[in-house]
């Protein structure tokens, strides 16, 4: 009965966000994805009706549906894409016919509910008419044929048909603006969500004549930076002498014990200090603005709640957003194998728990993960077996840790690295139907691992859609797009179980 129940709360929860989210890509029947989506749980209920005395369905019944369901949702997502007409050929060296502004009927390839700005009432124009005449000379025919300007509240929007390629168009047209505009206005280009491309001129805050009215902020606080990391160092210092197996009472009694806790917390420290500062170098290189690294220190659980940087500029392409995102993930997941691999040198192989969990750190069931399960059989070879456990050493939890960390930063999800990552890759409206599903799993894999209860009513919560980049149109290389679906691979190795036949056959 608790799983009937449990079953059509999350069929509300997941019709409630399609009808919401993706129905705004694709004509596929909302009722169509929704089915797509619910096959795992469809067939997971099922198999528990039919066979009541048993706990879990065999593993070919878990994860064959996990596969084929985000396959058939993708499939049906772009099968309901509407489709456009391929552009003509040119035949002329000039355009047919003179510049025409078509009305909002006339086109009915762009709305403005579809962009990312308020719909236009009583607009006053930021530009005169000697300025929109400059404006519409700035977009070449044979580059982007221009049709339409269109003021909305927060920009002027160019919208016309692309004739040429992405990563031309935009530099071009971006140069021609700002001889006309210097840096008055942010040039964005992004799609509508039918995939058609079009101009946006947002008035841009970071201009010369707008930094003059303000206060000049500084980014770089590295006294405030400083005083955070020793913060942090303390609280995961203590927490490090806990799982050390101090006691408060011999704390209290000779304090130098806190020493103890010295390597979980230079361990994790090192491995959160270089997932950020790759994020924050890769931003300097590409020239976005950016604060330093700020550790967030917590006087329980974990001794942190981790590190992060703020953007505070616009990224300017696909390229940035996928640079910046991905160098944390790897950046942190460099270090963490060789801590990982350290710390569990020093672990010992003890029973298993009978109620064994994902942060029992002192009877740790290494089959939680695959690439912990793999790591840790190399370590220990025969020594580890079926029915046993690891007990970690503090720098394994760090490390172990610092696998958790990876993986949750790199769920494709709004705001995560993962989600910037997707993002880059496939463009913001395929990224959102990826994140919806993702939130799903992690939905689900909570009713299996409890542990992730609380992270999947963040994802609930959390933005499902990333910040555009000024030139959004503009794809990835193959380089990045291999490099991008690793890391997706990388995060299904760290979150999934090792498989009862493959535990069979390390032995595990």
């Amino acid at each position: 009965m608790e799983s009937i129940v449990l079953f059509l709360l999350l069929s509300i929860f997941v019709y409630f966000v399609i009808n919401r989210t993706v129905t705004k890509i694709t004509n596929t029947p909302p009722l169509l994805l929704w089915f797509a989506l619910m096959i795992p749980s469809f067939i997971w209920l099922i198999w528990q009706l039919l066979n009541p005395g048993e706990s879990n369905p065999p593993a070919l019944l878990i994860y064959v549906p996990l596969i084929i369901s985000p396959i058939i949702y993708i499939w049906l997502i772009q099968k309901g894409k509407p489709k456009h007409k391929e552009e003509k050929e040119k035949k002329d060296s000039q355009p047919s016919q003179p510049l025409n502004f078509m009305t909002k009927q006339d086109s009915p390839d762009f709305n403005p509910d579809n962009l990312p700005f308020l719909s236009k009432k009583n607009v006053k124009r930021p530009i005169n008419a000697e300025e929109e005449k400059a404006l519409k000379d700035c977009f070449p025919w044979g580059v982007y044929y221009l049709q339409k300007i269109d003021y909305l509240p927060q920009a002027i929007v160019c919208v016309g048909k692309l004739r040429t390629e992405p990563e031309k168009a935009y530099p071009t047209v971006k140069k021609n603006l700002e001889r006309v505009f210097q840096d008055r206005f942010l040039v964005v280009f992004q799609e509508t969500m039918q995939g058609k491309p079009f101009f946006a001129l947002v008035p841009n805050p970071y201009s010369e004549e707008n930094k003059s009215k303000q206060a000049p902020e500084k980014l770089t606080k590295p006294l405030t930076a400083i005083a955070l990391l020793l913060l942090t160092l303390i609280t995961t210092t203590i927490i490090g002498a806990e799982i050390s197996g101090v006691t408060v009472e011999e704390l209290e009694n000779n304090f130098s014990l806190v020493f103890q806790g010295l390597p979980y917390s230079l361990c994790l420290l090192g491995i959160l200090g270089v997932h950020e500062l790759s994020h924050y170098l890769f931003a300097v290189f590409h020239r976005i603005k950016t604060t330093l690294p700020y550790f967030i220190p917590l006087p329980f659980f974990l001794g942190t709640f981790g590190a992060f940087i703020s953007i505070k500029s616009p990224m300017p392409n696909r390229k940035a957003v996928f640079d910046v995102a991905l160098a944390g993930p790897v950046g942190g997941f460099l270090v963490t194998i060789p801590v990982l691999v350290w710390g569990l040198i020093f672990s010992r192989v003890v029973p298993m728990a009978q109620n064994a969990s994902m942060l029992d750190f002192s009877a740790l069931d290494p089959r939680f993960s695959m690439i912990f399960a793999i790591i840790s059989k190399i370590i220990f070879g025969s020594e580890l077996g079926t029915g046993d456990a690891v007990a970690l050493h503090p720098a394994a939890v760090a490390g172990y840790i610092g696998l958790i960390v990876t993986a949750l930063n790199l769920m494709p999800v709004g705001q995560l690295d993962g989600g910037h990552i997707v993002h880059a890759m496939f463009g913001q409206g395929k990224a959102v139907a990826i994140g919806q599903f993702a939130r799903l799993l992690v939905i689900l894999l909570a009713f299996i691992r409890p542990e992730f209860l609380l992270w999947a009513i963040i994802l609930i919560f959390m933005p499902i859609a990333d910040q555009p980049a000024l030139n959004d149109v503009t794809e990835l290389d193959n380089t990045r797009d291999f490099l991008g679906l690793m890391s997706l691979l990388l995060l299904v190795f760290i979150l999934l179980p090792v498989p009862p036949v493959i535990a069979q056959w390390m032995n595990l």
